[in-house]
């Protein structure tokens, strides 16, 4: 197996698929058709190009880009379907489009800001408060620092089951599962067909979902170190530490992605099994979008031919 350093994300129906700063989304119509569009990422930090090589700080830069790249290409697709709805209600004039264009950015911005300080409010400041209840049944700050990571965890783990049981969420993880089989495919050097990606494993070590579950972890093991007497000051440092997290969080995952070390592969286990959460086995035409996505900025034919895989 050779990592081909391509990802991507789910969006709704269809597929988003990076490679370097090329990214193309196949979107499946409700009419059948497939519309794949190609397009060039400008990084945030495109004026200070040093920044993305350095290791650890490359990681927060990379989360950032992830995140904005992936809000604008789910606003894409969600556009097809907009766009019916209009045209059942009437024709929109070219003034109204601009209008809407404008709208959806400050949306956009909007989205990706509100979902920041909520992840931060739920995921790092809630159980926080809740372990620091058990304080005076456990004295321990190290042992409430684990409960809290524990906490942490579970509420993850519950937020992806509550939202799996909405409708377009797991049409969304189906997708997310022909993802990682395009790639696997690929990366195992079989020629990339639906009949091949069929068969291929849906769970990929790389992931966004094993990201998040290497951010929970080290963000226990850094809080046991790095501490503070005043609760203010805790919480503080919870979010001050955040970049950290991702930085290092990154590398592990990179890491991951290109090696076969014995513990390396144990590390990546239980960001594996959550993906089983995360991921569904698509159906055939999901898999033929997966694969247009691929197709538009990877040669994986000349990637396995180079690679002799």
């Amino acid at each position: 197996m050779k990592s081909s350093n391509i990802g991507g994300q789910a969006v709704m129906e269809g597929i988003m698929m990076k490679n370097k700063d090329e990214y193309a989304v196949a979107v499946r119509k409700s009419d059948g058709d497939i519309v794949v569009k190609k397009d060039t990422y400008h990084s945030i930090v495109k004026n200070h190009t040093a920044l993305t090589k350095i290791p650890f700080i490359r990681g927060v830069f990379n989360f950032i880009d992830s995140m904005v790249i992936g809000m604008k290409t789910l606003m894409y697709s969600a556009s097809f379907f907009e766009e019916e709805d209009s045209e059942e209600k009437g024709t929109v004039t070219e003034e109204e489009a601009a209008k809407n264009e404008k709208k959806e950015e400050i949306l956009m911005t909007g989205t990706v800001i509100v979902s920041v300080i909520m992840a931060v409010g739920i995921f790092m400041v809630l159980p926080y408060y809740l372990s620091s209840l058990l304080k005076n049944l456990i004295p321990s700050y190290n042992i409430r620092t684990v409960i809290e990571g524990l906490v942490r965890i579970g509420i993850f783990i519950a937020y992806i089951l509550l939202i799996s049981r909405m409708e377009d969420i797991k049409r969304l993880f189906q997708y997310h599962g022909a993802e990682h089989k395009c790639i696997n495919c690929i990366e195992h050097g079989l020629p990339l067909n639906v009949e091949n990606v069929r068969v291929s494993s849906r769970q990929h070590k790389r992931c966004g979902t094993s990201f998040l579950f290497f951010v929970l972890i080290i963000s226990i093991c850094l809080l046991m170190v790095v501490r503070a007497e005043s609760p203010l000051m805790r919480v503080v440092i919870r979010i001050a530490l955040l970049p950290v997290i991702a930085g290092i969080s990154y590398e592990i995952l990179k890491l991951a992605g290109r090696s076969e070390n014995p513990i390396v592969n144990l590390l990546s286990k239980p960001g594996l099994a959550i993906q089983k959460l995360t991921t569904k086995e698509p159906d055939d035409s999901m898999i033929e979008v997966a694969i247009q996505a691929v197709e538009a900025v990877f040669d994986w034919r000349k990637f396995e031919q180079e690679n002799d895989i």
